[in-house]
């Protein structure tokens, strides 16, 4: 390779007025007796990372030396630094050469240059090869959930070669593969992060965020006591809806604002804390509303007291109330019993003491009317002392 003084020399010497010959070698396609170099394209796009192959052949009777060159400096030795730059032709027609993991830094213009016995030929307009990477666009950062929106994956320059698009959702590779993305009808199941790749290469796009805006749901209530409210406990009422932007939660009970946020809580509840309370959600796209109610029963000393002592309380006070009911069975059928006795010795004792007493006609016809009217003790003790 010369040195820099050799490089400003060279330039020099291109820099000289070039004979006619030299001016029609440097035109693409023309040669003086088939003398030239042609490029296969004078313009090359690729993905960093990629491997280039640039292809020419030349024409000329006798060459010394071949290089590719660089408007500011000579490429090293081809046959010797095979790291990244490969020269793939021969010394006979075939020039190309071969640039692997390419960069940015390897944008620029390239010519081929050889020596001959008499000169130093330069294939003019040479290669123009433009190193690129890709990224996703997309016609705005937030999109309406419904609504269409299209990514596409760019690149600075158009790929030269025909190229396959590979697309991703986060991790999810999807199943479109063209240089455009398009989602008709947007979801919120759709936000992520898309990234684009070309098939092939290694190259990926850094991720493009869609973010899919919609109002809130429904808002969801939960209690944090799922039994009986009673006054001195502690409630918390928890609201819950989806939406993109985050939704603001307010609390009104009735028409009364009583709070803000996800959560309200009710420390050592009153049973005037009973009430129909509503859960706003809203954000810059709707809002929606759910509502609860809320019942808080009166203190009672039973409700705090150990579930044990609650239930042998519970126990007794249900065999008090069986026997009450027995006892109350029980004497009723005394009851009953002493009055059919009653009604029975009276006629009796009344008849066997009236028998034992008199047995006269009078007593008897007495006693008959007696016995078939139903009279008391006083209606039938006159006839009997009378009779003595």
């Amino acid at each position: 390779m010369p040195s820099d003084g050799g490089l400003f020399k060279e330039m020099s010497i291109i820099m000289a007025p070039p004979p006619f010959h030299l001016i029609l070698l440097m035109i693409p396609g023309v040669c003086i007796q088939g003398w030239g170099v042609t490029y296969s394209s004078t313009h090359i796009c690729a993905l960093k990372g990629s491997t280039v192959t640039i292809n020419c052949t030349y024409e000329y009777p006798k060459i010394s030396k071949i290089f590719w060159i660089k408007p500011d400096m000579i490429l090293p030795d081809l046959f010797e630094d095979r790291d990244r730059i490969r020269y793939v032709g021969n010394k006979q027609h075939d020039c190309s050469v071969r640039l692997k993991d390419v960069r940015h830094t390897d944008s620029d213009i390239y010519y081929f240059k050889f020596i001959t016995d008499k000169d130093e030929w330069i294939g003019r307009p040479g290669v123009t090869l433009e190193i690129t990477d890709l990224q996703v666009e997309s016609e705005g950062e937030r999109v309406m959930e419904g609504h269409s929106v299209t990514l596409t994956c760019k690149s600075r320059c158009s790929l030269t070669d025909t190229s396959t698009f590979i697309w991703f959702r986060n991790t999810q590779i999807l199943n479109d593969r063209n240089k455009k993305l398009i989602l008709p009808s947007v979801r919120r199941e759709n936000v992520g992060d898309y990234r684009c790749a070309v098939q092939g290469h290694d190259l990926t796009s850094p991720p493009r965020r869609l973010n899919v805006i919609y109002p809130p749901d429904k808002p969801v209530i939960s209690i944090s006591s799922s039994g009986v409210i009673v006054e001195g406990d502690s409630v918390n009422l928890t609201c819950r809806s989806e939406s993109n932007p985050p939704a603001d939660i307010s609390w009104f009970k009735g028409g009364t604002s009583v709070g803000s946020g996800n959560i309200y809580s009710i420390s050592n509840i009153r049973s005037d804390d009973s009430g129909r309370y509503k859960c706003k959600a809203q954000n810059e796209h709707g809002t929606r509303y759910s509502a609860v109610t809320l019942n808080v029963l009166m203190h009672r000393f039973y409700w705090h007291l150990p579930v044990g002592i609650t239930a042998v309380c519970g126990g007794l006070f249900i065999i008090i109330v069986i026997i009450f009911i027995i006892k109350r069975m029980q004497m009723k059928r005394r009851r009953s019993t002493a009055h059919e006795y009653e009604n029975d010795g009276v006629i009796n004792n009344t008849y066997t003491t009236l028998d034992l007493n008199t047995r006269s006609s009078d007593l008897y016809d007495t006693l008959t009317t007696v016995k078939n009217e139903l009279f008391t003790y006083q209606n039938l003790s006159a006839p009997v002392l009378n009779s003595r």
